[in-house]
């Protein structure tokens, strides 16, 4: 019988599917609940209880706030009445990046910001109280952040930090119809995750830790599949010859890395940044608490106007 409850987002592909299979056969005392589009969520958590692990899912559209909501609810319901053991985790490992910083989502925000900082906060601030001590919170960040060749290997621009109300909106960069403008909102938004994974780590109660997982550049990935085909291609059919130098990493091997953050298996402290498997500094401007306060004060002011 399971002994405590992960929530996974981004667990139905890529190293994140790798993730949950290593979670499942370590941490067999989980039950785990993924959050995911449509049917996908219960179709998977089928296949880990046909396999004797306990599983169940929660469709989701993580680019609506409102939907989110529900989900995260129906989380809590689950906790509060018993159905669920008690919440001992949480893997934000769901992304998104777009080729344009013109894709908007039905409540009016740029879809990236959308799915890869507020769609944390809205679970995090709406489980925030059941989480129990000893828990984990795992946000998938990325080493693009860093904005300089070495991380981001000269194909994602760096980071344009604006006020934050601005960030979530489109149009926020310049020529926001172009490729660039699109990864300049992905990098931005990841810089955006780790200033909100420090202001968490204030917040949150005793015992529970959060802390960002990087798992550098992961050619084959889905996390272009809202990009044009040529796109694609290069990244899951060209791209994963680069897993043959140090600069890349395979998906099998960036999945464990993330299940061993998220079951605390790598050692870190709480706002920590993970770096593939080990605990390492992020980028100097990542660390800015007024920053990290004006996008707290946002996020929660759109995920309560919005959510």
């Amino acid at each position: 019988m399971a002994q405590h409850t992960i929530v996974m987002t981004g667990a139905t592909r890529g190293i994140g599917r790798i993730a949950l299979d290593r979670i499942a056969t370590l941490d067999p005392d989980a039950h785990l609940v993924l959050l995911a589009r449509g049917e996908t969520s219960s179709r998977l958590a089928a296949e880990l209880t046909a396999a004797g692990r306990a599983a169940s899912g929660i469709a989701v559209d993580l680019l609506s706030l409102a939907g989110t909501r529900q989900a995260a609810d129906e989380v809590a319901r689950g906790l509060d009445d018993g159905e669920l053991p008690p919440l001992r985790g949480l893997v934000g490992n769901a992304g998104l990046q777009f080729t344009n910083d013109l894709t908007e989502t039905a409540e009016g925000l740029e879809a990236t910001f959308a799915i890869n900082v507020l769609a944390n906060h809205v679970l995090l601030r709406r489980l925030h109280d059941r989480f129990v001590s000893g828990s984990r919170i795992t946000l998938t960040v990325s080493d693009t952040h860093f904005g300089d060749f070495r991380h981001n290997l000269g194909m994602v621009p760096g980071p344009s930090w604006q006020e934050p109300e601005r960030l979530a909106r489109i149009r926020a960069f310049p020529n926001p119809e172009s490729v660039v403008a699109g990864r300049t909102a992905y990098s931005t938004s990841k810089l955006a995750a780790i200033h909100l994974i420090h202001e968490h780590a204030r917040r949150l109660p005793d015992g529970v830790d959060i802390v960002g997982y990087n798992p550098g550049f992961v050619p084959g990935t889905d996390l272009t599949r809202a990009a044009d085909a040529l796109s694609r291609f290069a990244m899951r059919r060209i791209m994963p010859l680069m897993t043959l130098t140090p600069q890349a990493t395979s998906k099998d091997a960036a999945g464990r890395y993330l299940a061993d953050a998220a079951l605390g298996r790598t050692r870190a402290t709480s706002g920590a940044y993970i770096n593939r498997g080990a605990e390492e500094r992020s980028s100097a401007e990542s660390y800015d608490p007024i920053r990290e306060r004006q996008l707290w004060d946002t996020a929660e002011e759109l995920t309560r106007s919005l959510g």
